[in-house]
């Protein structure tokens, strides 16, 4: 498990992104799937970039009146 974004890798693997959202390999694969998630495609591998996750998660979070 990882104590703060800081320790993440910069690429995260299917593995690693579970892991760190703490949900099931499936619910990771489900996001990866998204078209608005920052997938990364290499060869048959799906991964997303550490910077890219950060920036969707602020952008899907929900506000109410600006307040989180």
């Amino acid at each position: 498990m990882y104590k703060s974004y800081d320790d993440l890798p910069s690429v995260l693997s299917v593995k690693e992104l579970k892991d760190f959202l703490g949900i099931s390999r499936a619910g990771a694969y489900q996001l990866l799937h998204r078209e608005d998630f920052p997938t990364l495609h290499l060869a048959s591998r799906m991964l997303v970039a550490k910077d890219k996750l950060l920036a969707w998660m602020e952008q899907n979070t929900d506000t109410v009146n600006g307040v989180q």
